[in-house]
């Protein structure tokens, strides 16, 4: 199954996926999956534990060649990436400044525009060690962004946050879509906290199962096969805020008709 194949953008997409295959050991990781992520797409792939998700991150940014199919990303695509962790070694302080200056020199005025967006100006002469679930993940998301993304990829950036640091990260997240010019594409298993901002939900468990805007996908047998019915009901009655479609919103269910980062879904050590 795919999702959105066929569909006409205005402009090339920043990455597309066709009949995308990854084998190991005789099993199918990912099976004949087609997704597009084109400009101003906010997509959230969803799936339960071993469907595949962080191994089609890395299809998609480059990182690993499926068995079959075809990855295509647009060219001098810029992208920006929080992994799903990072491991600052207490041994080998190293500040947050330093940490977001360590790959390149960053203009000033953009760094200072950045600090403000995220909120961790108080952070920055801390060292990495010390900080708390959400400071840190603040921190990620700020060397992500000081790459001005076009695309902005996110493996579970909320995993290891209490529910507050969770409310909190998917806050800030909204308003960076909201006031940059990017792509979101973000793996995460908290849809429910997300829903106010992503556009679109690819369902994934090995296929992708069903894909489109959060309350179509809830309402698609896969979907509820997979999840259940409580939670289906919970995405169905969710109030979607839109604040404002673009123009290349995908279709609902098909049912219903520069990297800046490490490898995805891999710890990075810092140190």
């Amino acid at each position: 199954m795919s999702a959105g194949v066929g569909l006409k953008y205005m402009s090339e997409p920043y990455l597309s996926a066709q009949n995308v295959s990854v084998i190991r050991d005789g099993r199918h990781i990912l099976q004949d999956v087609s997704v597009n992520v084109a400009e101003r797409d906010f997509i959230t792939i969803i799936g339960p534990n071993g469907a595949g998700k962080s191994m089609l991150l890395k299809c998609l940014m480059g990182f690993y060649s499926p068995d079959n199919g075809t990855v295509k990303m647009r060219k001098n695509l810029r992208i920006g990436y929080v992994p799903q962790r990072l491991v600052a070694d207490a041994t080998l302080p190293i500040s947050v400044r330093r940490f977001l200056t360590l790959r390149k020199k960053i203009n000033k005025s953009d760094f200072d525009r950045v600090v403000i967006e995220t909120s961790i100006g108080s952070s920055l002469d801390r060292p990495l060690s010390v900080l708390s679930g959400g400071e840190f993940q603040r921190v990620l998301l700020a060397r992500a962004l000081l790459a001005e993304p076009e695309l902005l990829v996110l493996d579970e950036p909320a995993q290891n946050l209490d529910i507050t640091g969770q409310l909190a990260f998917y806050k800030l997240l909204d308003k960076v879509y909201r006031e940059r010019d990017l792509s979101v594409l973000m793996v995460s298993h908290d849809l429910h906290l997300v829903m106010a901002s992503t556009r679109n939900v690819l369902c994934l468990s090995g296929e992708v199962c069903c894909y489109g805007a959060p309350q179509s996908v809830a309402r698609n047998p896969a979907f509820i096969s997979l999840f259940g019915e409580d939670m289906a009901s919970m995405m169905a009655s969710y109030d979607h805020h839109a604040h404002g479609h673009h123009p290349h919103s995908h279709a609902a269910c098909d049912d219903d008709h520069d990297h800046d980062g490490a490898l995805p879904g891999d710890a990075e050590h810092v140190g």
